[in-house]
């Protein structure tokens, strides 16, 4: 059981390098049409383009739409002329993501701010890892985004295929600092359950202990932590 668990952290610790991929620059440089506006941030094209029927939510090699590239590239502007467009806010790329998950594990508030405001949904299941925008951001320990998500209604006790809920995450994948323990903070005052075990039979309480993050841990047992 030692070795899947040490297993499952090693996986776990590579998320975000194994998962979401950016349009590299060779890809940037190789785009046309609707995507290299975007890229760009070009919203005069994007204009044009849609006009002239080009459709919105085309790909690119990697499943990418105009959109995703957009938020990828902090592009607002292209972002919501997309939208506006036509551009469907909840379509997911080859790695499954969404914008909301990509502005969340980028930490890209703005991005956020209008994925949210335009449709994107907090609630949609992405990644390969069939998680949440919010098991990515308290992963990270991006806690302003925790927040916002948790503002959005995203879902706060959904587990992942590896057993984990942003609550697990914010502790197995955090650091026990400031970050990781304001986004554990506001998962539990938003009423995540905190007795909600992984796989192994592992609370969030007893997980932080065993990493000696004193602060999660008296979160944790003055919520009830078991």
């Amino acid at each position: 059981m030692r070795l899947v668990w040490i297993a499952l952290i090693f996986v776990a610790f590579a998320m975000p390098a194994a998962a979401q991929t950016p349009p590299s620059p060779a890809e940037i440089a190789a785009y046309s049409g609707l995507h290299a506006a975007a890229a760009k941030g070009d919203t005069a094209e994007i204009g044009r383009l849609l006009k002239s029927g080009t459709a919105v939510d085309a790909r690119d090699n990697y499943a990418r739409t105009p959109l995703h590239v957009a938020i990828y590239r902090s592009q607002g502007p292209a972002a919501l002329a997309l939208i506006k467009g036509g551009a469907d806010p909840n379509t997911l790329e080859a790695q499954q993501y969404d914008i909301v998950t990509i502005a969340s594990v980028a930490n890209d508030v703005p991005m956020l701010k209008l994925a949210l405001a335009n449709g994107g949904k907090a609630t949609n299941i992405t990644s390969p890892y069939v998680g949440t925008a919010l098991i990515a951001a308290a992963h990270l320990g991006h806690d302003e985004i925790v927040r916002m998500l948790i503002a959005a209604k995203a879902p706060l006790d959904h587990v992942n295929n590896l057993g984990w809920t942003a609550l697990i995450e914010s502790i197995v994948l955090g650091d026990g600092g400031k970050r990781h323990t304001a986004s554990l903070q506001a998962l539990v005052k938003a009423g995540a359950n905190v007795n909600l075990a992984d796989r192994s039979g592992r609370t969030p309480l007893t997980l932080a202990k065993g990493r000696g993050y004193t602060e999660m841990t008296k979160i944790l047992e003055a919520a009830g932590g078991k």
